[in-house]
């Protein structure tokens, strides 16, 4: 018996026993494709009483057939399990974490918390990296940390620290922009000497967004400008009060360069780690995110993978993005070759058969073909370049549907005291039911760090004398984030006010896009007539709308079910062509009739 896939047409119409459909017992989790074999193992039922199940549905299965989704749950149903459907479509762009909901609470463990260091250019993040890596490397290491994967894990008191090292907060708002945003805690770098700078409170914005608890480290206190009471402060005007003050933000002193207060910093991250209650299941297969690839001329591709859930083994199928293959060999960040890695551990992976991209969700799966599918399946969802951002005019429809509580905004300007003049005209359009949210507010051009914090927050930009640098443009078009800019702070109001309120709709006009007149009418089956027609302006065109008038008077309005140029289907006619065609709902053509193609679009 060849191998087959089981479609959910055919589970759908196939009647089944339900031998305990009223008791529902304990919850399994079914992959979007899995073999029968692997089917009855999440069970705990015996293969054979699953084929004779599929037998009664109408299957006609061996072990190593492949059931969909769908097939594979009613099954499981019909043994009284209750099923959890694939994780892939519960994800968004603003999931911290994998979601441990539907678990059982037996296989749940603690995890290493992942922490990403962010912070202004020149305060000490890399240093600070460096330092955190050098004095974790013991002696018995032969040679220390042999390579850089992207990320690494620390070591305190029997306890371990997952650091990604990523370059500021671009890259950390970009993987949250796909979806696949994995760290727990960010330490935020501000240094003693300099205090918040721009790119600081541009740090806390994206970090905040993202709803993940901070630490900050006040760095350079060795120097001899160091004000670190200026900058606790400053954090306080920046609603950053840190616990010294009564605050919940925990701030500590250190010295990146010496590596005086670093300990204390691992210290209080474990803390935080502790009191977040950070867990995952081991248990089941793995999924983790691409932190990053590339193509070694010896190995091939080369993906680092951050495990979030489960436990990822050499030989295992992984689908990462749009590639797939078989783990053949896997290395941690200390260069050592390892044939297992389970939640929040970093490793490089080698065996995909292409590069897949940064951010990118990576899950086992179950079998060649369901890995090939899944890649597919994400190819297809990429050219499908589904919109990423909201507009204005969807605000009001979506926090009337509940799928949105605020109106999420990034406010750029030209001065600081713009910033302040924009924030209490936009404060003040705050009701009980309709509230704006600014996520990030900052002088300058709208730039493409602002179009990827829109991405990953679902947010609409407005910019008051400003506008978007080249780059952030071609972004925002890409990713199909709305930008509005402005020079008068009452028409930003006013617009976000009508948003709220609902009455801010898209302007549209509508375009005639050609004039034809019917020469001939023809029958073309049972009471169905067409039309032959001679294009006197423009063009007629299968994708808009056909108005038909006779003296004056619009007598129908609809799609072309039909359109022909001589013997040929062709999507338009154009300008001194002949041609026939068939209307959906109008046969009664006539002599003389004018026919009108018009198209609606949004006016800019």
């Amino acid at each position: 018996m060849t191998n087959q896939v089981v479609t959910t047409e055919r589970a759908a119409q196939s009647r089944v026993e339900t031998p305990a459909a009223e008791a529902p017992g304990r919850l399994i989790e079914i992959p979007a494709g899995v073999t029968v074999a692997e089917l009855s193992g999440r069970m705990g039922v015996d293969a054979i009483e699953t084929i004779k199940q599929l037998m009664r549905a109408g299957f006609m299965l061996s072990m190593n057939d492949e059931v969909d989704f769908e097939t594979a749950a009613m099954i499981a149903q019909s043994f009284g399990l209750r099923v959890r459907a694939p994780r892939r479509e519960e994800r968004g762009p603003g999931s911290l974490v994998v979601s441990n909901e539907g678990e059982e609470k037996s296989r749940l463990i603690s995890r290493t918390p992942v922490v990403t260091i962010l912070g202004h250019v020149d305060h000490g993040k890399t240093t600070l990296l460096d330092q955190i890596r050098k004095t974790n490397v013991t002696a018995g290491e032969a040679g220390g940390i042999t390579q850089h994967i992207g990320a690494y894990q620390v070591q305190r008191n029997g306890e371990r620290i997952t650091f990604l090292d990523t370059p500021g907060h671009e890259a950390f708002t970009a993987m949250r922009a796909r979806g696949a945003q994995v760290t727990d805690i960010a330490v935020l770098v501000v240094a003693a000497d300099d205090g918040i700078m721009p790119q600081t409170i541009e740090a806390i914005d994206h970090v905040r967004a993202a709803s993940v608890p901070i630490v900050v480290a006040i760095n350079k206190v060795d120097s001899p400008r160091a004000d670190p009471e200026r900058v606790k402060r400053q954090l306080a005007e920046n609603d950053l009060l840190i616990e010294e003050w009564g605050g919940e933000v925990v701030a500590v002193p250190v010295s990146a360069l010496t590596g005086d207060g670093v300990d204390d910093l691992l210290d209080n991250i474990s803390i935080v780690a502790e009191v977040e209650e950070l867990k995952a299941n081991p248990s089941r297969s793995a999924r983790g995110v691409i932190v990053e690839a590339q193509i070694d001329k010896s190995r091939g591709p080369i993906a680092t993978l951050l495990i979030q859930t489960g436990t990822l083994r050499v030989g295992d199928l992984l689908v990462a993005g749009e590639v797939y293959g078989r783990v053949r060999a896997m290395r941690n960040d200390r260069g050592m070759t390892v044939d297992e890695a389970g939640p929040s551990v970093p490793v490089e992976v080698m065996g995909l058969n292409g590069l897949p991209q940064a951010g990118d969700i990576a899950e086992a799966a179950s079998s060649g073909r369901a890995a090939r599918a899944a890649a597919e399946e994400q190819k297809r969802r990429r050219e499908d370049k589904r919109r990423s951002g909201i507009t204005l005019a969807e605000v009001h429809s979506m926090i009337e549907s509940g799928e949105a509580a605020a109106l999420d905004l990034i406010v750029k300007t030209d001065v600081q005291g713009s910033i302040d003049a924009v924030r209490n005209a936009l404060q003040a359009l705050n009701t009980e039911k309709t509230r704006v949210n600014i996520i990030h507010a900052q002088t300058g051009s709208i730039t493409e760090s602002d179009v990827l914090l829109a991405v990953a927050s679902k947010a609409v930009i407005v910019g008051f004398n400003v506008q978007p640098e080249t780059g952030a443009q071609a972004l925002s078009a890409q990713e199909d984030v709305e930008v509005r800019t402005y020079d008068i702070i009452y028409h930003l109001a006013d617009d976000v006010r009508k948003a709220l309120t609902g009455l801010l709709a898209p302007e549209t006009r509508d375009v005639v896009e050609g004039i034809a007149t019917v020469r001939a009418v023809f029958g073309v089956g049972g009471k169905r007539k067409a039309a032959g027609f001679y294009v006197n302006q423009g063009r007629l065109s299968r994708a808009g709308t056909i108005h038909v008038i006779r003296g004056g008077k619009t007598l129908f309005e609809g799609a072309a079910s039909s359109l022909r140029h001589f013997r040929d289907d062709v999507r338009e006619v154009a300008t001194g062509l002949e041609g026939g065609l068939v209307l959906d709902g109008f046969s009664d053509f006539q002599e003389g009739d004018a026919l009108e193609s018009h198209r609606v679009e949004e006016v800019e």
